[in-house]
This record gives structure tokens, sequence and C-alpha cells, in this order.
């Protein structure tokens, strides 16, 4: 079998070039760019096709060596939400298309399509230049819908019904985990010969432990703080406000931890929490624990990582994860997780040694859980060296490894159906 020579990847409602932590930036982001890295370093020449949400942006960017990410025009640069998107999916196709036309024949070896949206144009694109397509569901509409957060809105009969199809013409599906795995055989007929589970990796030389003294004294961090993180995107999904009702509880039941305590939310307001990008804060004020409570804009990598280290926990209370890349972000700086015990969270954390899972999304449960933690200085030692040890199990190289495998799997089953 012929090696994979050239790549293209389809992500089309949001850029790898993107500051995660706001808007539809998120982990997807992160997965996209790093996984491409990764496959540039064994040779492989990647171009990603997203819309362009500016005018100023080149029509080519090259990322890194061997990486381009390609705008495509496709519908107003602003102002334009996810749910609207599918209304421009035959434009951004027809400008993919029209990019690969402009080379030789034959010029990609294989398709990776990333979000339902983007596996619409990989579909179209597989059955144009006969050549394998390999889907990342990252978010499924049936899954969210299962476990929605208060205020929240459902994933429209639209989306199910683009997902289904994807699910029907990818050669391919990776899988983040186990249990991602079972609900796409199980929710949308999958067969299982044609998933296979990839876990994403972290980048160990961005995300490394860190003295956390020094990160406090760089961040304005009191030294002898406990700092409980909120890291994300601002919307009901991520459930920040379960951290904030958390602390609430632990400051009536302790109003001694107040001055010691400083709660960081880091990231900005994104999809439905766009609707009142105040909420938050509001509620910290509703709850009379606004002066231990710091806003913080999103921020690069590479500062991430310094709030992980800074931090005594990171909490992660989202109703619904995929996988959950700031569980293992935080835990690769030796910072405990305590998560909610949902989606891909139950596979990146490891309950009892590199933090906790709580059940449900009640105030007291987490309130409880961390406060244990921030209580015993012994408890929460053995819990750092336990998430440091989690989090050696992911890397990108590994993920870039496995996932070359997959397409080359991709490759041999769509010749299987083609003859």
């Amino acid at each position: 079998m012929q090696p994979i020579r050239r790549l293209a990847m389809v992500s089309l409602h949001t850029s790898p070039l993107d500051q995660p932590g706001t808007g539809d930036a998120g982990g997807m982001n992160v997965y996209v760019i790093e996984l491409a890295k990764r496959l540039a370093q064994r040779g492989i020449e990647v171009d990603i096709f997203t819309r362009a949400t500016d005018s100023t942006l080149a029509p080519l960017v090259e990322a890194t060596d061997g990486v381009s990410v390609r705008h495509i025009h496709a519908g107003p640069f602003e102002g334009l939400t996810k749910e609207e998107l599918p209304g421009q999916l035959c434009v951004f196709a027809r400008e993919v298309l029209r990019a690969e036309a402009a080379q030789p024949l034959g010029h990609y070896d294989a398709v990776h399509s990333h979000y339902w949206l983007s596996g619409q144009v990989g579909a179209l694109a597989r059955d144009r230049w006969g050549v394998p397509l390999v889907h990342s569901m990252h978010t499924m509409a049936k899954v969210k819908n299962d476990a929605l957060a208060a205020g929240d809105k459902p994933e429209p009969v639209a989306r199910i019904i683009g997902e289904e199809q994807v699910v029907e013409a990818a050669d391919m599906l990776i899988a983040n985990t186990d249990l991602e795995a079972k609900q796409l055989i199980n929710l949308y007929d999958a067969e299982p010969g044609r998933v296979e589970v990839v876990h994403p990796g972290v980048d160990l030389s961005v995300f490394r432990p860190v003295d956390r003294a020094v990160a406090r004294a760089e961040l304005g961090l009191p030294l002898d703080a406990h700092v409980l993180l909120f890291a994300g995107r601002i919307q009901p999904l991520k459930a920040p406000d379960v951290l904030l009702r958390a602390v609430d509880v632990l400051l009536r039941r302790d109003p001694s931890l107040r001055s010691r305590l400083v709660v960081p939310i880091v990231g900005g307001p994104s999809g439905s929490g766009l609707d009142r990008p105040e909420s938050l804060a509001a509620l910290a004020h509703e709850l009379g624990i606004a002066d231990v409570v710091r806003f913080v804009p999103p921020v690069s990598q590479a500062t991430l990582a310094r709030w992980y280290a800074a931090a005594t926990l990171v909490a992660v209370p989202s109703y619904n994860e995929s996988f959950g890349l700031v569980a293992a972000e935080a835990q690769a700086t030796a910072t405990p997780v305590v998560a909610a015990a949902v989606g891909g969270l139950t596979t990146i954390v490891r309950d009892g040694h590199s933090g906790f899972l709580v059940d449900g999304h009640q105030p007291e449960a987490w309130a409880h859980t961390l406060g244990r933690v921030i209580a015993d200085p012994a408890l929460l030692t053995r819990l750092q060296s336990g998430a440091l040890e989690q989090a050696r199990q992911f890397s990108w190289e590994a993920t870039a490894a496995q996932t070359l495998a997959v397409y080359q799997r991709a490759r041999s089953l769509m010749r299987e159906s083609v003859a």
C-alpha cells in the first residue's frame, strides 16, 4: 500500500488558527492543529480547509512546516452563527473541490473531516476524488441532547440527520474514547469494524510541571491560596456556574476560607453563553463571592499551562465532554482535576488517583469533593503525583501514529467496497 503523502483536513466552522477558549474555538481547534503538526513531522503534507471569518485573512497561510490553512470564502465573514452554517455548505464544498482541481490529478490521498458540518463536505470530496474519508465527530447531537444543562438549547433535528449521514458515508470513524465508540455504534448505528478509538494527546513540552511558587508569582496569585481554576468556554454545557455555586457552599460552611480562596475563570463566552455574556459575573455577585472570583480572557497555550501549574485543583464540571482536553492538559502540569463523571472525562481522570469524578452537578457534592482535597495536604500531594502519571498516557505523537494507521485502514476498506 502506498504511503499517505498529502492529506486534506476539513474544519469548516472553526479555524485551527483561532484562539481557543471563546466563540466556537476550543479543544477541537487544538486537536486539528496539533495532529496536523505531528503528521507533517512524519512527512505528510496537510492542507486544512476552514471558513474565512475575516476579509483580511490570506487565502493560504502556512501554519508550520508542512501544514497549510486554506481560508474558504463562504457566506458573510462575521455574524454567521454555527446554526446558520448549513446554508453555506454548498458554497464551501464547491470552493474545496475547486482548490483540489487546481492541483495535479490524485493530489490528496485521504480526507479527514472534523465535526458533522465538515463531514458533509468530506463525503462529497471522498466521492469526487476517489479517496477514503475518515471522520471525527468531536461532539454528537444525540449525546448532548441527553445531557442538557438548565437553560441550554437542544441540538436541532437537522444536525442529527446530518450526523447520521456522515456516519453512513465515512470509511472510518475515529472516536476519542471507548465510550464515544459505543455511542457511535449504539446511537448512530455505526458498523463496529469502522470505528477506531484514538485518544487525543497533550503537548507535553508545553504542559509540564512548573514550580507552583514561580507560576503564582508570574500570575499575581498568593503563594498560600487555594486556587480552584476553571478553563474553557463560558457556556451552559461547560457548567462554570457549578464551580461558583460549590464555592458559595464552601464559604458558607467555612467562612475562614475566604481570605485564602481564589477562583480564576479563564475563557470567554461561547455558544448559548453569548446570549448573556455577563451572566457568570452576575452570578458571582448574586452569590456574594465576586471578591474571590477572577475573570481572565482566553490566553495562549503557554500561559494556560502556567495557570494550570499555579492551580491547586482544576474543575471540569461539564455536562458532556467527548474527551476533556482541559483535564488532560491540567494533569500534565501535575495539577489534579475534579471533573463531572461524564463522557471522556471518565477516561482522562482516574478517580481517586489523578483527581476525583463527581456524579451529577449538585453544588453540595462538588463542594464536598473540593473541600476534601484542599483540607488534606497529603491527599493533594498524592493526587499531584497521580495526575502526572496519568498524563503520560497521552501524547500527540502517539495520536498521530494511530491516526495514520486509521487512514491506511480506511484506504483498504474503501478498495474493498469499490471492488
